[in-house]
């Protein structure tokens, strides 16, 4: 499918054929019209977006759906790092990251956490080589020690590159066990309180004071906790957890950052407040070099969240939207991602819309999800190109083109700039200067106009003028987005501009008016039989998002193969499994059910005692209905319990 290249008009699903055909623009919208208007709810439907739409665009489709009368508003957030928002929130009362690129230039100390950047984020190589060179400590903490947390050959380094010369990329690797981040982290909240009782520097009384709460109730905590409890749950030993505190009482500055490998455990949202903790404690929050940095994902997903694409908004973003859009939107909670899936199952959902993305092989329990999308009256699929989900869809189903992000988009207005918000709150305009594939393409914002207009007769929001002129969408924006006042001026400055954050200045909107200490129990990551592995699921090399290009992982000396699982070299030997033998994996969920894949290949690979790791999507299936964080409604993709056996033919 990938191989077909750019999807160039209107298809709609032909049930005797059972084929896509053509469709025209206006016939398309008014099927959706009709479907939507048809259901004996707005709650009846659910409008999905994979973070691949500009902001202009996610402002509108949140106003759309609203305007509907849902809030039925998932997005891949809710499978990647709905913990980090949520946990954020409670702790420093902000859903993003305070650290920008200039912090991490100029920390003493990184530590990154759950994320593997040659892979995943490969211009970070470019700053972790260049904070080596310049002396800081970076600590890299993950189960598998990947290629990039140890030497890499720098993007965009032109020299290096044609030398082969790789550059070092850390001066430490922490190997913990699955789902053992937060016992780490927690022992070098110990460690550093230890060397508190006799050197009070090693802590900043005066932050704590001024702009902290809690702080002694979690000191209580901590010290309270065995050293040989925190041992056991991270997997690693006393000293190598006190040699990962020296690192950050020795730095004057330290960012902590993360990833998937911390959101997607059960206790992804405790963990995160645990790293807050820890940066709390040597006021590493509102400074220059410091503060929390999580690690999200493609394109626009943080600028999704920000410009209203979420299940559930607070009541004060819902008053701004209201007075700037003269709509009253509802109010109730709505469905997120794992929720939506249990519906469309259920049969509560009956229409499904995708703004981009491959939602059946992104979600878990990849059977589930497909039985879900084709229990649905109309599935639609807004993209660039073809991909699985659009073979698994609804007994009416439509496949919308649009423009990519590079393309000219031309309105009344002329050529149309977008804006987009990066992991460092950062927001800047692009504009698109290539032909686009096709005369029959249609911008995100006018698809979204059209669907609008079909669906909402009575409605009277200026869609038509608002895809005439992006700057006019903007102008509404900086009236129902905090902190975009004047949006279409500062983002035509040369940097694009930073969205303000109370908490980067030391103003913590906190219902105390200050950072808060978390005070979670320490959570028992370990299975309870000694035959059960912890299961990740990963990305290859040669694969973004559910994109694969080959079968190939050059970082992990893989060559066309997909269907594998890395283990332990002494758990293989325990098992009776040789290097390359075929294996079966049994995943057992929440809910006692148990879900298999049947001759994977066995890989040994660098791993801790008790951990596997292998492919998403062809692991996702092992990801049961009830397999989410109660935390954070977060999939545990991370955290697969499985048993992996010789294979037996059937």
């Amino acid at each position: 499918m990938e191989d077909q290249g750019r999807l160039t008009e209107p298809m709609t699903y032909d049930a005797e054929s059972d084929r896509y055909l053509p469709i025209s623009w206006d016939d398309a919208f008014s099927l959706i019209g009709a479907e939507l208007r048809a259901l004996d709810s707005p709650d009846e439907a659910s409008f999905y977006t994979s973070g691949r739409l500009s902001n202009e665009a996610t402002f509108l489709y949140q106003l759309m759906v609203r305007e509907y009368g849902t809030n039925n508003l998932p997005d891949c957030s809710n499978m990647c790092h709905e913990a980090s928002g949520r946990a954020l929130k409670a702790s420093i009362a902000t859903g993003k990251g305070t650290a920008d690129l200039v912090d991490w230039e100029e920390c003493d100390a990184l530590f990154l956490l759950g994320s593997n950047a040659a892979s995943n984020a490969p211009r970070m190589l470019t700053a972790l080589a260049d904070a080596v060179r310049r002396g800081a400590q970076v600590v890299h903490v993950n189960p598998l020690v990947e290629a990039g947390a140890t030497r890499a050959i720098v993007p965009h380094e032109f020299v290096d590159m044609a030398l082969n010369r790789a550059t070092a990329t850390s001066t430490m690797n922490l190997q913990v066990r699955p789902g053992g981040d937060l016992a780490l982290i927690r022992g070098m909240a110990k460690a550093v309180l230890e060397v508190a009782q006799t050197d009070p520097g090693a802590v900043d009384e005066e932050f704590l004071a001024t702009y902290t709460n809690g702080f002694e109730t979690y000191r209580d905590l901590v010290e309270g906790t065995p050293w040989a409890e925190l041992v056991r749950q991270s997997g690693l030993s006393q000293q190598e957890i006190r040699a990962a505190a020296d690192v950050y009482l020795t730095s004057g500055r330290t960012v902590i950052s993360w990833c998937l490998g911390i959101s997607q455990h059960e206790h992804g949202v405790d963990t995160v407040r645990e790293i807050v903790n820890l940066l709390l404690l040597r006021g590493n929050i509102g400074r220059p070099g410091t503060g929390p940095s999580p690690v999200r994902g493609h394109s626009n997903v943080q600028g999704n969240r920000t410009c209203g694409v979420d299940h559930n908004p607070t009541q004060e973003w819902l008053d701004r939207l209201a007075a700037a859009c003269l709509i009253d939107p509802p109010r109730h909670r709505g469905l997120d991602t794992v929720h939506t899936i249990e519906a469309m199952h259920d049969g509560r959902v009956k229409v499904f819309l995708g703004m981009g993305g491959n939602f059946v092989l992104a979600a878990p329990d990849t059977v589930f999800t497909a039985e879900g999308l084709r229990r649905c009256r109309l599935t639609v699929q807004v993209s660039t190109k073809l991909n699985r989900s659009h073979l698994v869809h609804g007994a009416k189903a439509l496949i919308l083109p649009c423009l990519g992000r590079t393309e000219r988009d031309e309105q009344e207005g002329g050529v149309q700039g977008v804006t987009v918000e990066d992991a460092m709150s950062m927001v800047h305009l692009s504009v698109g200067r290539k032909r686009p594939a096709s005369s029959h393409l249609r911008s995100e914002p006018a698809i979204i106009a059209g669907i609008a207009k079909a669906t909402l007769p009575d409605t009277r929001t200026p869609w038509d003028w608002y895809v005439g002129d992006y700057d006019r969408i903007r102008d509404v924006m900086s009236r129902a987005l905090r902190g975009f006042e004047g949006f279409n001026q500062v983002v035509r400055r040369k940097y694009g501009f930073r969205i303000p954050q109370p908490a980067r200045e030391r103003v913590f909107e906190t219902p105390s008016g200050r950072a808060e200490f978390s005070l979670a129990s320490l959570p028992d990551v370990i299975p309870a039989s000694p035959d059960t592995l912890v299961l990740q699921t990963m990305r290859s090399h040669d694969q973004w998002n559910t994109t694969i290009y080959s079968a190939n992982d050059r970082y992990r000396g893989v060559k066309n193969l997909r269907e594998l699982v890395f283990l332990n070299a002494e758990d293989m030997r325990e098992r009776g499994i040789a290097e390359g033998d075929l294996v079966d994996i049994v995943a057992t969920s929440k809910d006692g059910s148990t879900r298999s894949v049947r001759g994977f290949r066995a890989i040994a690979y660098d791993l801790p005692r008790g951990a596997a790791a292998g492919y998403m999507p062809e692991l996702n299936v092992l990801v049961g209905p009830k397999d989410f964080s109660t935390q954070s409604d977060q999939p545990l993709m991370k955290s697969i319990q499985v048993t992996v056996t010789p294979h037996r033919p059937r």
